[in-house]
Formats: C-alpha cells, structure tokens, sequence
C-alpha cells in the first residue's frame, strides 16, 4: 500500500522544486511505497493554517516549513513532535558535528528539538560588485556609508534604485530590520524572555533612520512597501537593485534563479557594524502526523549532505557546512564559503510562544512611522507598552 507524506512549504521556487528532488531520490534508495502531497503557502497564510487553524495538530500534515522564530509558539502549543527520540533510534549521519553551532542550538530548546535545519541564510549585505567596482566606491561598513553608496547608484531613470526595504506588514521583515539597526547602535531591544527596552538611544536612532530611509526617494526603490522579503530578492534578481540589507538566500538566488538577470555580478559582505541576524527555516514534524514514521525516515534523508546540496542546486541555502566549503559549489558562488563567518557573527530573537506578536507591534510601530509624522520615541513607547502586555 502506499503512503502519503504531506508538506506544507513556504511558497518559494527553490523550495518547492528542492523538496520534489528529495522526495524523488528519498523513494528511488529506499524504495518505500510512498507519494509525496505538497502545497505551498505566502507567509502568513502558512502561519494562519498552521497556528490559527492548528493544522499542524489536525493530521492534514506530516512535515511543516516553520521559520525559527515560530518554534516556541509550535512547541507550546502542543503543535509540533520533539525529534529527540526519533534522533536516539535512527540518528541523522554527522549529526551535530556536520553543522555549524547556531544552526543546531536554535531549534534546541525546553528539553527537545522541534526542527532541523533545512534553508539557511543570516542577514548580510548584498550587493553588485560590478556597479560598485565602476563608480570606485567601496563596500559600506557603516549606515551613513549604505546610505552613501545608494544614493550615489541610484538612477530611476535607468530602472535602477540604490536599494530597496521589505515594507509589506507581515510581521517579519521590519521587525529584523528594526532590531538589527538597534543592535548596529549599540542597543539591546529585547532582553530575557522578550522582554523589550525600546526607549532608548540606539532604538530611537534606529526608528529615526528606518523610516526616513524608507521616505528617501534619492535611494531607495518606491515599490518597498508593497514588498515582503521575497519581492525585495526578486527585484535585485531584475538587476533593479545596486545593494541591500537581506538574507543570505537571495543573494544566491540571484546567482542561480533562470531568469536573474545579475549571476556572476553578486557579492555579500557583512552588513554595517558587523551585524547579522540568525533565522532560518527548518522541517518540523507535525504533532498531528499520520505517518510519523514516514515524515522521519524523510527528514533523516534530507538531512544527508547529498540533499543538502540539493537544496543549494534549486535556489536555496544548504545548512550543512559540507555544502558551505564544497569546491563546485564556491566556484560558482565564490561567497558561499563565507556562511560561517556570518553565522559565527549572528544574533538571534528571543525564545518566547507569543514571538509573532511580539513581531507584529513592532511592524504595526513601523508602519505607524511611516505614515504620521509622531515622534520615534513616542511610538517606541507605546510599542513597549503594547508588547509588555503581551510578554507579561
């Protein structure tokens, strides 16, 4: 008889056409009966079936993308299987050791490990070295600097923006890019247990330069805000973006996507001040799985490092440090090797079950910013108050 694994996926191409590959050579070595059921969801769709519906709990899946940042709401929710014992009896080859400290730490937590790393990623600066080789302009190490250089590229006109934010408010990218820039200045906008200290210097400088960044029409791509993370990695993919602050992945993606427009031109660095943050994707097994030992024998076979560079080959970023170093894979991507430099360097959100809320009155302060002309420190206030009521 044969069995069927259901994946809910995070819309994305190289995702999607990763996961058929794995699943394909999953079936040809081991020979299990089995199909593979998938559908891919945007952002906050996925989070709504998953969590507000209680998908994950339901049995509709067997394996689910979850960002690291959703693991302590899944784990306290009942939502999601500890892979601990499925570890002990049939552990993954090289596991931890094959894998850099971050990537296996995160999604370790409360006497479990609820996900393994499957698309990696630390936020970074991406860049055209091409553009920025022939204007003689240097790699940014500061704010003013970025800001700089994207003025200086800028030229509409020639359907080019100096850079580009992820304005859509779904709850994630503004509220990265507002804790990296309080982390660049010094700042610690989140302590135990979530806790936040949002009015401070380094907070309000950061809201201050967020938002008139945002409003900067000599800079920055007017379509930001209705552009979630993927969009901005798809415009830079046009070859319509000179440099920004984003995800590892999209940098790749630049360089592999069918129909990008900039491969051979891209390059990362790290971003001002040396900052990065560490989210990342993992596959976790539904608490509800009908064939939870269908859904291991799977993500024990992704995790072999002939899958990870799998997900590397579609589009994606590979979680293994094989793949980082593998020799083919940096002469095609001569930056890859520099995953473990980015993760030794990254900070990472707090655990807390009500995380996304706590993302949410951040984005819903951005937007507030962006839209009146109210004091940063003002905003900043009521979003801490708005998010100790949440934490407790």
């Amino acid at each position: 008889m044969t069995a069927t694994l259901r994946i809910a996926v995070r819309r994305f191409g190289p995702f999607e056409r990763a996961i058929e590959r794995q699943f394909a050579d999953f079936v040809a070595e081991t020979g299990v009966p089995a199909r593979l059921e998938w559908e891919a969801f945007d952002l906050n769709p996925l989070h709504e079936r998953l969590f507000g519906q209680r998908e994950l709990a339901t049995g509709r899946w067997d394996i689910a993308f979850l960002a690291t940042d959703w693991l302590a709401e899944a784990q306290a929710g009942g939502l999601v299987a500890d892979l601990d014992p499925w570890m002990a009896e049939r552990p993954i080859p090289d596991h931890p050791d094959a894998w850099s400290p971050s990537l296996t730490r995160l999604p370790r937590f409360a006497g479990g490990t609820w996900g393994l790393p499957y698309h990696d990623g630390p936020e970074c600066l991406v860049y055209r070295r091409d553009l920025l080789a022939a204007a003689g302009l240097p790699v940014p190490t500061t704010w003013d600097g970025f800001l700089a250089t994207a003025r200086a590229l800028h030229a509409p006109e020639q359907g080019l923006y100096g850079t580009v934010l992820g304005l859509f408010p779904d709850g994630h990218n503004s509220f990265y890019d507002f804790c990296l820039h309080c982390w660049s200045r010094g700042g610690e906008p989140f302590g135990a247990h979530a806790r936040p200290d949002l009015v401070t210097a380094p907070a309000t400088a950061a809201l201050d330069f967020l938002r008139a960044l945002a409003d900067d029409t000599s800079a920055v791509a007017p379509q930001s805000r209705a552009l979630d993370s993927v969009g901005t990695g798809a415009l830079f993919a046009e070859g319509r973006v000179a440099l920004m602050a984003n995800w590892f992945g999209f940098a790749v993606h630049a360089d592999t996507a069918a129909d990008s427009r900039v491969k051979g031109l891209v390059d990362v660095a790290p971003l001002p001040h040396g900052v990065s943050l560490n989210v990342f994707w993992v596959l976790a097994m539904a608490a509800g799985s009908t064939n939870p030992g269908l859904a291991w024998a799977f993500m024990r076979h992704v995790g072999q490092a002939a899958m990870d560079r799998i997900t590397t080959e579609e589009g994606a970023v590979g979680t293994r440090r094989s793949t980082w170093t593998d020799p083919d894979i940096n002469a095609r991507l001569p930056y890859y090797h520099r995953l473990e430099w980015l993760h030794a360097h990254a900070r990472e959100l707090p655990h807390h079950p009500r995380l996304a809320e706590v993302a949410q009155a951040i984005d819903d302060m951005l937007a507030r910013a962006l839209s009146t002309d109210r004091p940063s420190r003002d905003l900043l206030a009521e979003a801490q108050a708005r998010i100790e009521g949440i934490v407790g």
